[in-house]
């Protein structure tokens, strides 16, 4: 699934559009983690619990929106962002969200190609990786 936060996708067109797709999760706060965070940022520096707790929230609202988008014949997504907000005092709410859209990438003959639309609509067999 391709994922970018711009409008459009350089290189493709956009042949047909979904709609609003999000990946949403509340999470609570770890007792534990608050207190050892709270220790740590007495001496400065990362939070490692809560920096930890926030990718991995990210993470997982990035998978359901992909899966809504894959429910709905996408290919990408445009357009995504994140939105954090807090709920109360323990709760915190991650969501990511974008519009759903089926992409194609232009052949070298079309204006607007680029060098990736270009490899991926040539059926060259994948580069191989470099030492």
């Amino acid at each position: 699934m391709l994922i970018v936060t711009s409008n459009d996708i350089p290189g493709h067109r956009i042949d047909a559009v979904f709609g609003e797709v999000m990946g949403l999760t509340v999470r609570s706060r770890d007792i534990t983690a608050q207190v050892v965070a709270g220790f740590r940022s007495l001496a400065g520096g990362e939070v490692l619990e809560m920096t930890r707790a926030l990718y991995d929230s990210r993470r997982d609202v990035m998978a359901r929106m992909v899966a809504e988008a894959e429910q709905r014949g996408a290919n990408a997504i445009i357009a995504m962002r994140f939105d954090t907000s807090a709920i109360g005092t323990n709760w915190t709410e991650i969501c990511a969200y974008g519009t759903a859209v089926f992409a194609i990438p232009l052949t070298r003959d079309e204006p607007g190609a680029t060098g990736q639309s270009i490899y991926l609509t040539s059926g060259d067999a994948a580069p191989a990786p470099r030492p």
